[in-house]
């Protein structure tokens, strides 16, 4: 049974979300303001942050850097704000998708669901190539036994492609994968993502072992062993 926090400041909309994902099999943790959103984080660990921007003691914006500094939990954020800097800015900071207030509480329950399918990783404990191990589990990577120390979107990417080795990914599946969003422009900021992760995971960046660039279509994980 996935755990997902909700961190809302409003009672009528806490008991509105936490009915609807009671109903669809979630256990519902909540938190009325930033601080205690980060004290439940750090003691449940939930599956899942669904996070108003607008909270007292500390905002959205705050819970969503902590959360992520503590580890790389996927987050919806919630928000009255539809501005498509608003959305970029949450983008950036790492969420995962975005429901603008007012919302039907199905959408939220579907965008749970898309959000926690995007995370899974086929069943699989880990992955092991060569001095790399891809901890699905742990939701960290390992290289000669030492933390790569990846960012929420590198693990992310990571992730996504270490699930499907030898599938190639275009880019806009590999942002759809992530983000659950696609913006005009934002396609190429994964090459930049692409880049910071083989500085951390690869041998020799400059040779890639591991993420591998497929010219004209995308990135794919490597197949089979290093060669």
């Amino acid at each position: 049974m996935p755990t997902i926090l909700v961190v809302e400041d409003e009672p009528e909309i806490v008991e509105l979300l936490r009915s609807y994902l009671e109903r669809d099999g979630h256990r519902v943790l909540t938190a009325a303001d930033g601080e205690a959103a980060i004290r439940e984080v750090e003691a449940a660990t939930p599956d899942l942050v669904v996070l108003d921007l607008m909270l007292p003691r500390l905002d959205g914006w705050e819970v969503s850097r902590r959360i992520r500094a503590l580890m790389p939990v996927p987050i919806i954020m919630l928000t009255a704000r539809d501005r498509e800097e608003d959305k970029i800015r949450g983008l950036e900071l790492g969420a995962d998708d975005y429901v603008t207030k007012p919302f039907s509480p199905r959408e939220v329950v579907a965008r749970v669901r898309a959000v926690l399918r995007r995370n899974r990783h086929e069943g699989r404990d880990a992955l092991v190539r060569g001095d790399l191990i891809v901890d699905f589990r742990g939701q960290e990577a390992r290289r000669d036994d030492a933390p790569c120390r990846l960012t929420h979107t590198e693990w992310r990417l990571l992730e996504v492609l270490a699930s499907h080795p030898g599938q190639v990914f275009t880019r806009l599946q590999l942002i759809d994968q992530i983000y659950g969003y696609s913006f005009e422009g934002f396609e190429r900021t994964v090459d930049a993502h692409i880049k910071n992760l083989r500085q951390k995971i690869e041998p020799n960046p400059r040779e890639p072992r591991y993420v591998l660039t497929v010219y004209g279509a995308g990135y794919k994980f490597a197949p089979t062993t290093n060669g």
